[in-house]
């Protein structure tokens, strides 16, 4: 079958006749978390002191070993109380938020490249207590996914690592992680998995983001957490970063999102029966995507996409007509090398905001100020 590709050329873009409507603020000085110049890589986003408001936890080092931190939110998106996330410093590459021990609060678990991967335990307030490791301890990780993934009520962890074997890490209901099981072949170079239902069956497959030329991959879930099932997405020469999952044009099934390095970055329309020959190129430049995330920015009711790049201004697209038009935005005209880019609200106004994750610069977050 000829494969149907959807290019949205910027000449289109001129001609819609949409507004620009959402705006994103920083103050430089103000919106930033810190001042350290540290090669942040990843960000983790949740209410930590159960205060009500988004914390920050982030992530430092990846090849070198850095003190990873916390930021405590004022109540108002301001971040004016910091303190170190644990006493080690690790070449921490990832970290997710979530409550592995099932006590009520969010503890965190850090993926490190070749240093043993941590959990760390949450007293309620915020403060962290060493609470043990997961998965192979020397491996070169790269990211970490937190979900139920054999729906027991435990959140799980994979793990992605380069190279190597990628990891499930079971929870056993407390917090330990003694069952782990392989996915994906050795031969995938994996640096993203998210998980989602694919196939309308009600279990979780996992979407693979693979580099070095490989090929992506969903990994069918056959109800018993077996993955022997596989479907291709993208060229299978693609160097995929980071893959995201959302219906991007509202037909009530899910597409993927990808951002690629030196390539254009692509949404993969599912048609409902796991074909993803219909492609959007809603990014024609060939940046280095490192990251990407999604969110109705302009709270249209549809999905907008967000591209961290590395050497190249952050960018915000604007989905209109159900995924048809796309509409660019930079954040800035600075270009950084953005490992981790998160969409959420930190100051209360019910509009998500945007917060990056920077190597060897300060970590900014941008206001959402809708039309203002």
């Amino acid at each position: 079958m000829m494969k149907f590709i959807l290019t949205i050329c910027m000449s289109m873009f001129l001609m819609t006749g949409y507004s620009q409507e959402t705006q994103f603020q920083n103050r430089r000085g103000r919106l930033i978390l810190g001042t350290e110049k540290a090669r942040t890589a990843s960000l983790g986003l949740g209410d930590i002191d159960n205060d009500g408001d988004i914390d920050v936890i982030v992530a430092n080092g990846r090849h070198w070993p850095e003190q990873n931190r916390v930021f405590f939110n004022s109540g108002k998106g301001v971040y004016t109380v910091s303190q170190p996330l644990h006493i080690q410093s690790e070449t921490s590459y990832a970290t997710e938020l979530a409550d592995f021990d099932r006590d009520g609060d969010l503890d965190v678990a850090v993926g490190n490249d070749q240093a043993p991967n941590t959990i760390l335990w949450n007293d309620g307030k915020g403060n962290f207590s060493f609470g043990g490791h997961f998965g192979q301890l020397y491996a070169p990780t790269r990211n970490l996914t937190v979900a139920d993934l054999n729906q027991d009520g435990a959140m799980d962890i994979l793990i992605t690592n380069r190279g190597r074997a990628n990891e499930i890490c079971l929870n056993d209901g407390t917090g330990k992680f003694t069952e782990n099981l392989e996915f994906g072949t050795k031969d995938d170079s994996t640096i993203d998995v998210e998980v989602a239902d694919m196939d309308g069956d009600k279990d979780m497959d996992l979407i693979l983001a693979n580099r070095d030329g490989g090929q992506n991959y969903i990994y069918l879930n056959d109800g018993q957490m077996g993955f022997e099932t596989k479907i291709p997405f993208g060229t299978g020469k693609d160097e995929t970063r980071s893959v995201a999952i959302a219906d991007m044009n509202a037909d009530g099934f899910p597409d993927i999102v990808t951002a690629n390095i030196g390539e254009p970055n692509y949404v993969y329309l599912n048609d409902g029966k796991l074909h993803f020959s219909q492609q959007i190129q809603f990014d024609t430049s060939q940046n280095r995507s490192y990251s990407l995330t999604t969110s109705d920015l302009d709270l249209d009711g549809d999905i907008d996409i967000i591209i961290g790049n590395v050497r190249a201004p952050n960018t915000v697209f604007f989905n209109h007509q159900k995924g048809k038009e796309w509409q660019p935005m930079n954040l800035s005209d600075k270009k950084f090398s953005t490992y981790d880019i998160l969409a959420k609200d930190v100051n209360g106004d019910n509009r998500p905001d945007i917060l990056e994750a920077n190597s060897d610069e300060w970590n900014y977050f941008y206001f959402n100020r809708g039309g203002e």
